[in-house]
């Protein structure tokens, strides 16, 4: 049985448990709201850059630029995107689960799968079970910019060009609420036409180019994929800080129930002791009679 030492020992260190957490919860909220505000602006953008392209892309041949060209599906890159840190609630365990799913579906369908990855978890991830990796980035978490997105967009388009790899997926979460985080498997190459319930494609005969179809395309296809990396790093990292604000509330609140049990011990543990104490002077009195 715990003396009234280790008990109050154990408050103690709680409570100290639990300044970190809220220390944390508060400044993963405000990170929140810097990364919500980047991404909430960023989002449309690239959806109509997203779909302006597509439509420009289903009208257009396909050997007028290299990231048109829709090649024999062999080698499948999956681009897997988590965080750096941890204590983020099941944020990274999520995307590596449903990463593993997706690249054990493909392999199973025979392609070829080369696998890049960015943030720390998802590196040491792959690299414990000994999976080789085309390509690692780390320390984007936390001060994304546009400069990350170039340097991967460059590296995949450099790639696909080069016919390293023919299909190119991008696993992250999705930001939707504070609570949900949703994992979204993106194929940003080759670039096909965007279909909806309320939206055809459009041929690209309906368009006028302006000085050429080829210079546009130069210069469009490489932006619209750094914008849709830069597009996904803002929604990984407004979800990072929102699940990492929502276990160190949920941290902060087990603390509190943890305290209140430890606290409700520690007076029992002292009623008995003075309990005791107690009858050991009433038995002394009554030996001394």
């Amino acid at each position: 049985m715990p003396t009234l030492r280790d008990i109050k020992r154990r408050i103690v260190s709680v409570k100290n448990t639990r300044q970190i957490t809220k220390a944390m919860k508060m400044v993963a909220a405000a990170k929140l709201r810097k990364a919500q505000t980047k991404m909430l602006e960023a989002r449309p953008y690239a959806a109509k850059m997203n779909a302006v392209i597509a439509d420009l892309a289903a009208g257009a041949e396909r050997g007028l630029h290299p990231l048109l060209a829709a090649r024999p599906r062999k080698t499948v890159e999956v681009i897997v995107m988590t965080g750096d840190r941890g204590l983020c609630g099941a944020f990274n365990s999520n995307i590596l689960r449903a990463a593993s799913g997706f690249i054990g579906e493909l392999k199973r369908q025979g392609f070829e799968v080369s696998i890049s990855t960015i943030g720390r978890k998802s590196r040491d991830y792959f690299k414990r079970r000994s999976i080789p990796m085309r390509k690692s980035w780390t320390g984007f978490s936390g001060r994304i910019v546009y400069t990350n997105a170039q340097e991967v967009a460059n590296e995949i388009i450099e790639s696909y060009a080069n016919e390293i790899i023919d299909e190119v997926f991008l696993i992250y979460n999705e930001f939707v609420s504070v609570i949900v985080q949703r994992v979204s498997v993106v194929r940003l190459l080759p670039i096909s036409p965007v279909e909806t319930e309320e939206r055809e494609p459009v041929s690209g005969s309906e368009f006028i180019f302006e000085p050429s179809q080829q210079d546009i395309f130069e210069r469009l296809l490489p932006k619209n994929i750094e914008i849709q990396v830069f597009k996904a790093l803002l929604e990984s990292q407004a979800s990072e800080e929102a699940a990492r604000m929502t276990a160190m509330e949920n941290a902060t609140k087990n603390a509190n129930e943890m305290i209140d049990k430890l606290t409700l011990q520690y007076n029992k543990a002292r009623q008995a002791t003075i309990t005791k104490e107690l009858m050991d002077i009433v038995g002394g009195v009554e030996a001394l009679k």
